[in-house]
């Protein structure tokens, strides 16, 4: 490593998703390991692919071209063999050589509201990043008492923060406001240990445990936050409106949120626990970071236009991502008011108004400078916009070719289930199982309406199943194109992907558990089914 003074600000400034080896500082048995495991990919995902397709299996031959197809992606996406985005594009172009569907179907999610959600809070948080609104936000909280002291006192500050707003903005929306503000807290941290000693002079802040850990909590923070109301995430009123056309009960926001609450509450007291242990800070105690923010503060002074306008812009937005919420607490989500707003002020139209406000703001209006210029705004992520909407496509045809329908059916034929715990068991694992390769929308939407006439079946009643296969399809942690809050802090490039595995494992059998264990509980407690 040579002597060369990292600059921290400039290295996080995007850009730093998708590198290759020599791309990388790795040492020697890192770069073994990440080089055996891009070349065992480049062989494993066509053999599995093949061997898929060569299986006898009793199904319409598009859904078992599809299925070879997205396990040999998965296999590109785990073991990175190709740029991940580039992964996902192969999957999508060999579905269309291969006659799944045509080409015009398949692209069309590339138009989902999700990815103008990205683009737009992208934009935004690259403006909050180089005016230097995203610092000025890190040191206003690491400025709380008691919370800037400790590594842990950040990490677990900034989750309950992701978790509350996530009840009532989307989970997206949440991880986008918020995900700047944590790549400012970083910054500091980064700079602080760079400042003492404690980090060669030419470290790669990308790569610090701290940074995995902060950046993970905020999207498995934002997924555990979004189940505590029924406007928190999708899913929620998916699934909600599909257990009362099902079984005439409705569930009332009230009943809802009494029900979930301790559900969420257990969930993220494990979460900050294992997160912190699996990605164990670099220093647990930040010493003198009062003098140090203090400092840093006032060589900031005052507001600059472009932090001003910056500013406008956010807040503009957030308002707008927020008052849905607002409705639906004061009217409720069956009002007519609710759903106007809801579908005029939709997420992602708003994030692109309000990135648009970045080009219509000046800084100098003599000289017709405005707040972010194009070049600024070329460099966000679009290699995480274009994996999340290749993710969006594989779950369409999920649906769309029947494939989860049939992977659903023949499990509980072939597994027999006939009591609660075991249907709600397996509502839980297969809505993980399907969100981990779609988006947690995509899984409630394809498998409550799956499990819900296999609990009638059964003569079991559907409520508790179906509100499972609920919670469970915002469960998936494991990989980028799991939930959008997981690609979102996955294109900071301060996750690496074998460390997201390593977390979402644990979360996602941990969250099944608890799910299994707490929910029926919860149903009876709050007088439900």
């Amino acid at each position: 490593m040579d002597g060369t003074k990292t600059d921290v600000e400039n290295r996080l400034l995007g850009g730093a998703t998708y590198r290759s080896l020599g791309e990388q500082q790795l040492s020697p048995a890192e770069e073994r390991f990440e080089k055996g495991r891009r070349t065992v990919g480049l062989f494993l995902a066509p053999a599995i692919t093949l061997i898929f397709l060569a299986l006898p299996l009793s199904i319409p031959p598009s859904q078992q071209v599809l299925g070879g197809l997205l396990l040999g992606v998965i296999v590109l996406w785990i073991t990175e063999a190709v740029p991940i985005p580039i992964g996902g594009l192969i999957g999508v172009a060999l579905i269309v050589v291969f006659g799944v569907a045509e080409a015009a179907d398949v692209l069309a999610p590339f138009g989902s509201s999700t990815v103008f959600t990205f683009i737009g809070a992208f934009i935004l948080a690259q403006a909050m990043l180089k005016h230097g609104l995203a610092r000025r936000f890190a040191f206003r909280m690491l400025s709380l008492p008691g919370v800037g002291r400790s590594t842990t006192r950040v990490i677990i500050a900034f989750g309950v923060v992701t978790c509350l707003l996530s009840a009532f903005v989307s989970n997206t929306a949440t991880v986008a406001m918020l995900l700047p503000t944590a790549l400012g807290i970083l910054s500091v941290i980064a700079k602080l240990l760079q400042d003492r000693g404690l980090v060669e002079p030419g470290f790669d802040p990308t790569r610090l445990r701290v940074g995995a850990a902060l950046m993970l909590m905020l999207a498995y923070g934002a997924s555990v936050g979004g189940l505590l109301t029924p406007v928190g995430s999708p899913p929620n009123l998916i699934g909600r409106g599909l257990i009362e056309e099902a079984t005439g009960e409705r569930i009332s926001f009230a009943q809802w949120m009494a029900m979930a609450a301790p559900i969420c509450l257990v969930m993220f007291a494990i979460l900050a626990v294992v997160l912190l242990l699996l990605n164990k800070p670099e220093i647990r105690r930040i010493e003198g970071v009062a003098e140090y923010v203090a400092t840093e503060r006032a060589k900031l002074g005052k507001f600059s236009v472009a932090e001003r306008n910056t500013l406008i812009a956010f807040v503009v937005t957030v308002s707008l991502w927020i008052f849905p919420g607002v409705i639906a607490v004061v009217a409720g989500t069956e009002s007519a008011i609710y759903d106007t707003v809801s579908a005029r002020l939709n997420e992602g139209v708003v994030a692109v108004l309000g990135a648009s406000l970045l080009f219509l703001l000046p800084v100098s209006w003599r000289d017709r400078e405005y707040t972010l210029n194009w070049s600024d705004a070329a460099r966000i992520d679009w290699g995480t916009i274009v994996l999340f909407g290749t993710g969006i496509i594989f779950g369409s045809l999920l649906a769309d070719t029947g494939l989860a329908e049939t992977i659903g059916n023949s499990s509980a034929d072939a597994l027999g289930l006939s009591s609660m715990f075991a249907i709600t068991a397996f509502a839980v694992i297969l809505a993980i199982v399907v969100s981990e390769t779609t988006s947690n929308t995509a899984s409630a939407a394809v498998v409550v309406p799956i499990i819900i006439p296999i609990a009638v079946a059964a003569g079991v009643n559907p409520l508790v199943p179906a509100l499972a296969a609920t919670f469970a399809a915002s469960f998936g942690f494991m990989l980028p194109v799991s939930t959008p809050q997981n690609a979102v802090v996955y294109g900071s490039g301060v996750v690496p992907i074998t460390t997201m595995i390593r977390s979402g494992i644990s979360f996602d059998v941990l969250g099944a558990i608890i799910i299994l264990l707490l929910l029926p509980l919860m149903v009876a407690v709050v007088g439900l089914g």
